[in-house]
């Protein structure tokens, strides 16, 4: 059986706050450890039947990128919910949150 390994390595400032974030994959293209501004991991609870979310960001980060990065996370999962339940309004559901978040984005850019 494959077996991959996910690592992320987190530095933090004097209040534990991100400073920097990295990761690497054993199936990633590419060696060593790469620069992140942020990461979401999601991971299902079996006990308690939930998710437990780790969320992080560095200050690098602008509100713009964070946006965007929300917005892609959602289509990944419409795309997937899709794939591994066959539920085409589920899927159809979050791909249409996403567009009318990215028309959002857009006219909050349009007025600055």
């Amino acid at each position: 059986m494959k077996k991959s390994d996910i690592h992320f390595q987190v530095e933090l400032d004097e209040n534990s706050l991100p400073k920097a974030i990295r990761w690497d994959a054993s199936d990633k293209e590419g060696e060593g450890l790469e620069s992140t501004k942020s990461i979401s991991l999601n991971v299902w609870d079996n006990l308690n039947h939930s998710t437990l979310r780790i969320d992080l960001w560095t200050e690098e980060m602008s509100v713009a990128e964070m946006k965007r990065f929300y917005i892609d996370i959602l289509g990944g999962m419409a795309q997937t919910i899709l794939n591994s339940t066959g539920d085409e309004f589920m899927s159809e559901e979050m791909k249409d949150l996403c567009d009318r978040l990215v028309r959002h984005v857009n006219e909050e850019n349009s007025k600055k």
